[in-house]
């Protein structure tokens, strides 16, 4: 009997303490110590009580979805969990009794406080990428010394969703729509814009090359005319009757092509010199 009553007595006095663990010593209700390191350590049977905290890392995660409202007046609803951990467990008493349930109804209306006032500031854009990160860091400092008033650090905060409600998000998305559908046409409007003036442009420079090959076809004409005229000139002067005698064969050769050609002319006219006679003396 004696050694279970030691045994007894034994196990009411010691404990122990871990190394992920704060635990309070009380007497008669006050804090007369709080151990931190860990080990085993001895109390006052029947009048001293502990209280064991848990250190490690804990995970506030809202299951509801929390409304917002930005700089433009849009509801937006967000996700988000917080990370943080009892660093003062004293304090952690003393402002929530422990209670891990009180401690993070202070923490989810902290951050509540603090999401509801940043993105107030901002536009949709911002909350959702533009400046997500540096809402997250704002949150987690102003939370934090918030939570050390009660004991606890907050390690992190963390928007896991951030989304427009699906009545406003239809509305969004029409407004969305005909802003591409404006682009488009503008778009089209400038290529439409842009093919008439190559299209213009083509032209002009087609105009541009046929006058410029007309004009070289007119000047190579008119060389060539020349030089033909320069070759009867010299052929002329070297025998002007042989000259005109080809020139009348000519003349007669396209002027009787046809059997049905018709030509109205005096008997004694020039033009049939030498039809009359092979010497070209037109005959009395």
């Amino acid at each position: 009997m004696a050694l279970l009553a030691l045994l007894a007595f034994s196990s009411l006095s010691m404990f122990t303490v871990n190394q992920w663990q704060y635990v309070i010593v009380r007497q008669l209700g006050e804090i007369v110590s709080i151990k931190q390191q860990p080990g085993l350590y001895f109390k006052v049977p029947l009048l001293q009580d502990v209280r064991f905290f848990d250190t490690r890392l804990r995970t506030l995660d809202p299951s509801e979805s929390e409304r917002f409202i930005t700089s433009e007046k849009k509801n937006v609803l967000v996700d988000y969990f917080v990370k943080w951990r009892i660093v003062d467990a004293k304090q952690y008493f003393v402002s929530v009794a422990g209670d891990e349930l009180q401690a993070q109804t202070r923490l989810t209306q902290t951050v509540n406080d603090g999401l509801r006032a940043e993105f107030g500031k901002r536009t949709v854009h911002d909350v959702v990428s533009g400046e997500r990160d540096q809402i997250m860091e704002i949150l987690r400092q102003k939370a934090d010394i918030d939570a050390r008033k009660i004991g606890i650090q907050v390690m992190d905060v963390r928007l896991k969703r951030v989304e427009l409600p699906q009545e406003v998000s239809e509305s969004v998305y029409q407004r969305m729509e005909a802003e591409r559908k404006r682009v488009a046409n503008e778009l089209r409007s400038q290529g439409s814009a842009e093919a008439e003036k190559i299209r213009a442009d083509a032209d002009r420079q087609r105009e541009v090359i046929l006058a410029e090959a007309y004009r070289t076809a007119q000047q190579t004409k008119g060389e060539g005319d020349a030089k033909a005229a320069a070759t009867y000139s010299a052929a002329y002067g070297q025998n002007p009757e042989f000259y005109s005698f080809y020139r009348s064969m000519e003349a007669y050769r396209q002027s009787f092509k046809n059997k049905s050609d018709v030509m109205v002319l005096e008997p004694n006219s020039e033009f049939f010199r030498y039809m009359k006679n092979s010497g070209g003396k037109a005959g009395k």
